[in-house]
């Protein structure tokens, strides 16, 4: 019998990340878990993809038999208690990482993106430079900045790989100028984004300053279209965050794209300017 998954959020897929990791980082085979647990092997792969979420008592057996305790026991079960919650609004820095498990989940069932971003190069198009000077920039302890760094680049896998999803990212001009890290990083990342733009499955447009309003001033968003599940479209800030999937709401997002578009460039006309940075950039002393 199929799996019914319209009704997937962002919340199951971080629970069915976390239970992945949990599983992978005790060594234990899914067949072995199952086993420990008394139940299929299927039920556990399903869990693993979030295509049905376990129950809060079922997340507490298996951290048991994962030897998982204490708070992260706690936390994984208390996301389980609220997985089939459609939105999701997290306050507070210890909310985010929790989140951004959730952003990567999506980034790997999507099957395209759009995303609006004024002031920064999007995380799936950065340099592993640019990205380790955002976090260094950003207060993180040296060990922490290393493996959010690597967690971010490994997350560009997914429009790179033989079945890439599609990539439609607006992206304000100050991002391109604003200067991370040094001019050398900024170099390499802008002919980063000349490189992308050169894939079928990537689109780039950058957003002039003094274009008047749009709805793209009021904030970044990502919007997220899935073939197995509603759309959802999440909001990341600097320490909170939040996934949205009413269906209202997303086909608002859904028209402030197409309202961006319009006051965008063309993708050959961002390229030449991406291009006219780069020189710039190289021509000075």
């Amino acid at each position: 019998m199929p799996v019914d998954t319209t009704g997937m959020t962002p919340r199951s897929r971080a629970l069915a990340a976390a239970i992945r990791t949990v599983r992978e980082e005790a060594g234990i085979s899914g067949r072995e878990l199952s086993k420990r647990l008394g139940m299929s092997h299927g039920t556990i792969s399903h869990w693993e993809t979030g295509r049905r979420v376990p129950t809060p008592e079922d997340v507490a057996s298996l951290l048991t038999a994962a030897g998982v305790t204490g708070a992260e026991k706690r936390r994984l079960v208390e996301l389980a208690r609220h997985a089939s919650e459609p939105n999701w609004l997290t306050v507070g820095i210890p909310g985010i990482p929790q989140q951004l498990a959730g952003a990567v989940e999506c980034e790997r069932s999507a099957s395209a993106i759009h995303q609006w971003s004024p002031m920064l190069i999007p995380g799936l198009l950065q340099t592993t430079d640019y990205a380790r000077a955002l976090l260094k920039a950003g207060g993180l302890p040296p060990n922490e900045i290393e493996t959010r760094a690597m967690v971010r680049i490994a997350r560009r896998e997914t429009i790179t790989c033989k079945t890439p999803l599609r990539l439609h990212v607006l992206v304000g001009e100050n991002a391109l100028r604003d200067e991370i890290g040094s001019p050398e990083v900024m170099v390499d990342q802008l002919r980063h984004l000349l490189g992308l733009m050169a894939r079928d499955n990537v689109t780039i447009q950058v957003v002039p300053p003094n274009v008047g309003w749009h709805p793209g001033v009021v904030g970044p968003f990502v919007m997220y279209d899935f073939p197995d599940a509603p759309s959802a479209v999440h909001f990341e800030h600097y320490s909170s965050g939040a996934f949205v999937v009413d269906t209202d709401d997303v086909h608002e997002y859904r028209h402030a794209v197409d309202w961006i578009c319009k006051v965008a460039l063309s993708p050959e006309a961002t390229a030449e300017l991406i291009g006219a940075i780069v020189e710039s950039k190289e021509d000075l002393p």
